[in-house]
């Protein structure tokens, strides 16, 4: 209790210490003369606390502070120096009129001050000076980053870090300075001879800076922020990168790298893997680079070299094994880093390729009694994805042993492999399920819960035998769940497995619980389940209990409850009620019915005309539930750049990114009086090669009368302007369409990148689905940058660029996949339109290659998981869409036999509202 207290006092004491107010009214201290320079200090630290610790200070208040501050430039103390210039840096975002300090910082830039100076000077002054004034000061830039005080030069090196996104032209011719930066074989020190303390200022020879001597250092830390620099100035252009990257790297044995620091290297292959994913055709030059590195001496490249290797797309076991070998090492040594991060590359190698794993099992078991548990978890989950089945059991008792000796996060990662080992070894489903429901009763946060419920989900969805059983668990669950979202999810479970088990009445006890002892949200959610038992199950007895639980409902306090109520005891009295309500499993994608009910009330005769709801695709439930967790809006949709890809947003659907181009285009003057978007290309089309200077995507726009084809064009050369870029398209005799006009990018410049370019198309017959081959050609007037300048030249070239030809094909580019339940949908169109043909599809090589070809060519909706096969020998693919402009359903059913050497035979079925869509099915597969 007296710690306690004695803890309390000093919390109290540096509240009022390190006070705002305390410290405004104190800093009077800067005006006293003499200037006490350990007054001064002491109070500064205090500013630079608060501001540290999310304090924030007025505008006023940080402006006499900031000039305050200023005064003391008069003192020569060095450690008082330092502190100045730290809260200048701090203080410059919020306070007014601080270019006024730029000549006195400036001054401490110069050659011959001191070099303790310098490098805060250099940090300071780039937080002080606006983008307009960078171009006056690159000489002092220039010359430190190329200074051999290594304090100095990083600073530098990092200042342009923060002045490249405001002055990138100025920046970008620094790269011989970085450069040399890099290529720096050794480096001053920044310490002297004589003790830190009194180099630093502290004591009484702080005023003058007796005895210093630059030491030679072997930290290399320079070439880290160089490399950072150059990759900077040169991510724009990825063969400058690649060509980066094989000078630095050493060749193949990686010995003789400029790179001593090994945080470079690092970063350097980083870089390497990066220019490799989107660049396959460097994949053999850089693996060999990166083998190279394996053999390098620090422990820190050996790893980032293995593990880059380990994650390349497409590689081979043979290509992993020296990577697995220097992973293997790292399990057997002391240092527990290099443990951690060994077991951590191997658990996510294990998912891919769990045989070249196995040959460091034995090395794993010896981590499972690793004093550390998160080595451990690692371990054992390894273990679990590369281990057979006979190992299963007592990896499942060791499992037993620590669970609750480790946080959440890690319980996730084992209950994730079991997950996936519950699929691989599905006879062993009785002691994982066992597991999965003993950890459902421990204690753990929402994530934790969350990740068993996912992984007997699945148990429930694979495996049949452990449906019931698993159901069982999840109803006791339920009973004490904490968490609204899981109780909604596993109540909607119950509600569609359910009607269908053995003995479907022993669940309905535990669903009406839920309807006395929870919050709204759940009795909601129990209501629509147990409404499903009533409609689900024939058994008239069953019904009328299910109807007195839902009369109960009535009366609830909450009015959803009472609505849902209502609605299921109408839909139980009328079978075509509860076959819309009830049994369908599908509803309108919800971004598509926001974008065309957006488009309908935008148009000038709206009221006059019904809204069509045919005309928006449907999504199953699910599809639809993960729809409403994502944003309802999204940037606007661009070419892809190269840069680096950011990974915390999830990647857009089809229909978001569809959405998000009919905003995009709704923006366009010369396209206002086309009236709503009908379709829009889900994936834009790459019309150049990744690696070259100018890179070019279609995205096609169908409207009711025209076609307008959206040229995404990214420049990636930094040293060129690219103005009046258009594209040139001319399509196959007896098109069906009319050039109407093309809206050129005016100017172009890597760092605009990517501009559009539109080019709109007449159909001759709206009634009639054109397809046509386009061939394209990329016009522009290339203009060199003046480098001193950076304004383009006056005199340019014309210049053009071959791309690849655009389809414009019958099936991708005039359907909209749809959801819909294929048995009733397709019973339902017996009597419309009809067709059936024979195809030979003999290049295909398996029944797999034939499903993923129709489905891209016909851009239609795969069914209950029929783009799947579970047979190499005979499949049916059920497809379901809309036609453009109204045309209504097709439904298309693919039976498919394969035999080596004859490839796939294909019958293929369409049923649809009109005729048309019937010839533009055949005729996209027949073409």
């Amino acid at each position: 209790m007296s710690l306690l207290s004695k803890k309390e006092e000093e919390s109290g004491l540096s509240s009022y210490y390190n006070n705002k107010t305390t410290i405004i009214q104190e800093a009077r201290v800067f005006n006293e003369s003499p200037i006490s320079p350990r007054k001064c200090r002491a109070l500064l630290t205090r500013i630079v606390y608060l501001l540290y610790i999310g304090e924030t200070f007025g505008t006023q208040e940080s402006t006499t502070l900031f000039f305050g501050t200023t005064k003391l430039f008069q003192h020569k103390d060095s450690a008082l120096r330092q502190m100045v210039y730290l809260a200048i840096k701090e203080l410059a975002t919020t306070a007014e009129d601080v270019i006024m300090v730029t000549s006195s910082i400036m001054k401490d830039m110069q050659p011959n001050s001191e070099v303790i100076y310098r490098p805060n000077a250099i940090r300071a002054l780039c937080r002080i000076i606006d983008p307009s004034m960078v171009q006056g000061v690159e000489r002092f830039f220039k010359a430190a980053i190329v200074d051999r005080t290594p304090s100095i030069s990083s600073a530098a090196l990092v200042s342009s870090y923060h002045l490249f996104p405001v002055a990138k032209d100025v920046v970008r011719r620094w790269a011989n300075e970085a450069q040399e930066a890099v290529n720096a074989k050794s480096s001053s020190g920044l310490f002297s001879t004589g003790s830190a303390s009194s180099y630093l200022g502290f004591g009484s020879g702080s005023n003058q800076n007796n005895g210093y001597q630059p030491m030679p250092s072997t930290s290399y830390i320079t070439q880290y922020h160089a490399l950072g620099l150059l990759y900077l100035i040169r991510q724009q252009d990825r063969m400058a990168v690649t060509k980066m990257i094989q000078q630095l790297g050493g060749g193949k044995s990686g010995s003789g790298s400029v790179l001593k620091n090994p945080m470079a290297l690092c970063m350097l292959i980083r870089y390497a893997a990066k220019v490799m994913e989107e660049d396959p055709n460097v994949q053999r030059q850089m693996f060999e680079i990166l083998e190279g590195w394996l053999r390098h001496k620090s422990d820190m490249v050996n790893l980032e070299a293995a593990r880059a290797i380990c994650d390349m797309k497409g590689v081979t076991a043979t290509q992993l094994t020296r990577s697995i070998a220097v992973l293997q090492l790292f399990l057997s040594s002391p240092k527990p880093t290099l443990k951690f991060a060994a077991t951590r590359s191997l658990a996510s190698l294990a998912l891919t390729h769990p045989a070249s794993v196995a040959s460091c099992n034995v090395d794993l078991e010896n981590l499972i009694s690793d004093p550390n548990r998160s080595v451990a978890t690692y371990a054992i989950t390894t273990l679990l994805k590369t281990g057979n089945e006979a190992s299963v059991d007592r990896l499942m008792k060791q499992i037993t042993g620590f669970m609750s000796e480790i946080s959440d996060e890690f319980k996730v990662i084992i209950v994730d492999a079991i997950r996936s080992l519950c699929l691989k070894f599905p006879t062993k489903h009785v002691s994982m399920l066992g597991f999965l429901s003993g950890v459902l009763r421990d204690e753990g946060g929402y994530d934790f819960k969350r990740a068993v419920v996912e992984a007997i989900f699945d148990m429930i969805k694979f495996i049949g035998d452990c449906k019931e059983q698993a159901l069982s668990h999840l109803c006791e669950f339920i009973e004490d769940c904490e968490f609204t979202k899981l109780s909604v999810r596993i109540l909607h479970l119950l509600g569609i497995e359910g009607p269908k088990a053995p003995q479907p009445t022993k669940y309905i006890r535990f669903i009406y619980n839920r309807v006395v002892l929870e919050n709204a949200t759940v009795r909601a959610a129990a209501v629509s389940s147990l409404a499903k038992f009533g409609i689900g199950v024939d058994d008239d007895k069953l019904q009328r209990s299910i109807t007195v639980l839902l009369n109960r409902c009535l009366d609830d306090i909450d009015d959803e409850v009472r609505d849902r109520a209502a609605l299921y005891l109408k839909a139980l009295k009328e079978p075509l009620l509860a076959e819309i309500y009830v049994k369908d499993d599908s509803v309108p994608s919800l971004s598509a019915l926001e974008a065309k009910l957006v488009a309908y009330v935008n148009e000038p005769d709206a009221a006059e005309q019904p809204f069509d709801i045919s005309s928006v695709p449907k999504v199953s439930r699910a599809q639809a539930a993960q729809e409403a967790a994502r944003p309802s809006t999204l940037d606007t949709i661009g070419a892809p750049s190269v840069q680096k890809k950011s990974a915390t947003p999830p990647p857009p659907t089809a229909e978001e990114t569809r959405s998000a181009y009919a905003q995009q285009l709704a923006d366009v003057p010369e396209l206002s009086s086309y009236g709503p978007v009908l379709n829009s290309s889900a994936k834009p089309a790459q019309l150049t090669e990744s690696e070259t200077e100018y890179q070019v995507t279609c995205v096609k726009h169908v409207f009711q009368e025209h076609v307008v084809f959206q040229f995404n064009v990214s420049n990636t050369l930094p040293d060129t302007i690219l103005e009046q870029v258009s594209v040139i398209m001319q399509p196959s005799a007896d098109s069906g369409l009319m050039e109407d006009f093309i809206i050129p990018i005016p100017s172009l410049s890597a760092s605009t990148s990517p501009g559009i370019v539109y080019v709109s198309f007449t159909r001759d017959s709206p009634e009639e689905f054109a397809t046509a081959s386009f061939q394209c050609i990329l016009k522009f007037i290339s203009k060199e940058v003046d480098p001193t300048t950076g304004e383009p030249e006056e005199e340019g070239y014309e210049d053009e660029y071959q791309l690849e030809d655009v389809e414009l094909s019958a099936g991708g580019d005039y359907i909209v996949p749809s959801y819909a339940n294929f048995a009733a949908e397709w019973d339902r169109l017996r009597g419309r339109s009809t067709a059936t043909e024979t195809f030979a599809l003999s290049a295909m090589e398996s029944i797999k290659a034939a499903c993923d070809s129709i489905v891209e060519i016909l851009n239609m909706e795969a069914l209950g998981g029929s783009q799947n096969p579970t047979s190499t020998s005979i499949h049916t693919l059920q497809l379901s869409g809309l036609l453009t402009g109204g045309g209504g359903k097709i439904l298309v059913r693919c039976r498919m036999t394969f035999s080596r050497g004859q490839g796939v035979t294909l019958e293929l079925g369409v049923r649809a509202e009109k005729a048309e869509a019937c010839n533009l099915v055949l005729a996209a597969i027949g073409g």
